[in-house]
């Protein structure tokens, strides 16, 4: 069959086309292949872990008090009828707080008072006759019996009288205790029974904080309080003023713990500071000591495997990641404190931990590294 020339060589140039097409797919076929057998190589950021320390830091938050407060109660019992001071007032020695209705106590001093009269007028009596009795015996009047007798009776009296002197004294005393007065100075911090109000003796009525020293209360787990000791140095910081940092020592440590929190009651001691005031928090930090060097990690570093904690640790040589179980202290509000499983100068991934596998290929830059390394060197001085 005859074709056109034109027609023959159309057909000769769609062929080379469609040739060309078939190798150029393979080709690319072939690329895509060799692409996804290429080894991955994932950037990372690392932290470098520095040298390991055995101390760490223990915070714990507390308020500030005066070493002494006094609940002052009066040491008599009655019925409060003026209360003269409030939360706040500072007062001084001999300064009236409250008091209460001193009409029965006046009343005692009354009886008291004519009491001892008429003890009084009773030892006069007798002793008129003591000396009666002495003339008479003196004069063979009288038996020395009867002498013995009246000076019995005289030294009965004076008795009596003294009793009604004692009597009345005290009932002078109880009219002074219907005041409640301040014996220290200081500022009143709670008012615990007001105007109307009936009260026993030594029932607190107000609590006036000591002017002088201060301190910070806190409390401390069982499983730390071996760590304080009386004479502790520790640094204290005021929550309202950031800029303040004090140096206190520990005053006390209690003996026993709070039955319902299970804590310790630890005081510290403040210098004096006018610019600390009762009441504020404040946050005691101190230095324990650990039989165990740890290194710190931030928390985005820990992963699991098989149900334990693992670290992703780069081989410096051949760039790739290895998983490494380490035994954890604790956790801090900065990353975790690790005791064993790493040691300084280890790269260990810090961040997507959940994308790592064992001889993976990594890439790390120079400035990553570097900040890693500060990063891990703040945290352990914190």
């Amino acid at each position: 069959m005859f074709m056109p020339i034109e027609f023959r060589r159309r057909i000769s140039f769609v062929a080379t086309i469609a040739l060309i097409s078939t190798l150029s797919a393979a080709l690319a076929g072939c690329s895509e292949e060799k692409s996804e057998t290429a080894d991955v190589v994932r950037p990372v950021k690392v932290v470098e872990i520095a040298q390991a320390d055995a101390a760490r830091q223990l915070s714990y938050s507390g308020a500030v008090r005066a070493r002494t407060e006094m609940n002052l109660g009066f040491r008599v019992s009655g019925k409060i009828v003026e209360r003269i001071v409030n939360v706040g007032d500072r007062v001084n020695v001999g300064d009236l707080l409250a008091r209460i209705d001193a009409t029965d106590y006046e009343l005692a001093v009354r009886s008291a008072t004519a009491n001892l009269e008429a003890a009084e007028r009773q030892v006069e009596t007798v002793e008129l006759v003591r000396d009666r009795a002495k003339q008479l015996l003196a004069r063979k009047f009288a038996s020395q019996a009867q002498f013995d007798q009246a000076v019995l009776s005289y030294n009965q009296a004076v008795a009596t009288r003294d009793a009604a002197k004692s009597a009345l004294s005290q009932a002078k005393n109880q009219v002074i205790y219907t005041n409640l007065v301040a014996d220290r100075p200081g500022i009143v911090t709670a008012i615990n029974a007001d105007v109307g109000q009936v009260v026993g003796s030594g029932t607190p009525v107000a609590t006036v904080a000591v002017e002088g020293e201060k301190e910070v209360q806190v409390a401390v787990p069982e499983t730390e309080i071996g760590n304080f000791k009386a004479g502790l140095p520790v640094k204290v910081g005021i929550w309202s003023d950031a800029g303040l940092s004090l140096d206190g020592m520990v005053r006390e440590v209690a003996g026993s713990a709070d039955q319902q929190s299970r804590t310790f009651s630890v005081r510290v001691s403040l210098p004096n500071d006018p610019r600390v005031l009762l009441g504020m928090t404040a946050t005691v930090e101190a230095s324990a000591g650990s039989g165990t060097p740890f290194v710190s990690v931030p928390l985005s570093a820990l992963a699991e495997k098989d149900g334990y904690p693992i670290v992703w640790v780069v081989d410096r040589g051949t760039e790739t990641v290895r998983s490494r179980p380490v035994m954890l202290a604790d956790f801090t509000t900065d990353g975790v404190r690790v005791t064993e499983g790493l040691k300084f100068g280890d790269l260990v991934v810090a961040a997507g931990t959940q994308f790592m596998t064992d001889n993976l290929k990594v890439t790390i830059s120079n400035d990553t590294t570097r900040q890693a390394a500060a990063a891990a060197e703040t945290s352990l001085v914190r």
